[in-house]
């Protein structure tokens, strides 16, 4: 391992020292980037504790499959991806029992964006988003769905903002 410590290197020379099972980078890059994304996905989801869960999955997905970044665009846009992806799945999973009744008799409800991000991941939308370039979807997904404006979305996908 390099002498350099943990808080003075890249996200991605972190990622890289994750892969190979260094806990160490692993909390760091959780220290850097838990706090941004528990608030973006709790804009998201409506449910405090969901929203926990699917950061603290987040991140035992990083552990597990930090050797696959590819070292295109930020660490932050791949770990935002994880995220979003593990947001969908929890919302799937809450019984559609909990989404159909009576907002009276039910705990959870599902927020606008919760139905909008079922949608992308299952509906019209999803298709049409499937049609696109790999590229151009994840430009549309960034500035449309998450929220970015161009700058961010050209700096954590690591292309021109144009």
């Amino acid at each position: 391992m390099s002498d350099v410590p943990t808080h003075q290197v890249t996200d991605a020379e972190l990622l890289r020292r994750v892969a190979d099972g260094d806990r160490r980078a692993l909390e760091t890059l959780y220290g850097r980037h838990a706090g941004w994304l528990l608030v973006r996905l709790g804009r998201r989801c409506a449910d405090p504790g969901m929203v926990d869960e699917v950061v603290q999955d987040t991140f035992v997905a990083v552990w597990r499959s930090a050797g696959k970044y590819r070292g295109q665009g930020e660490v932050a846009a791949w770990i935002w991806g994880i995220g979003v992806r593990r947001l969908v799945d929890a919302v799937r999973r809450v019984p559609s029992a909990m989404v159909l009744a009576d907002p009276p008799e039910r705990d959870l409800e599902l927020s606008a964006e919760e139905r909008v991000l079922l949608g992308v991941q299952y509906g019209d939308l999803a298709g049409a988003l499937d049609r696109l370039s790999p590229e151009l979807r994840a430009v549309v997904q960034s500035t449309v769905l998450d929220g970015l404006t161009t700058a961010e979305a050209g700096r954590l996908l690591g292309i021109p903002q144009g």
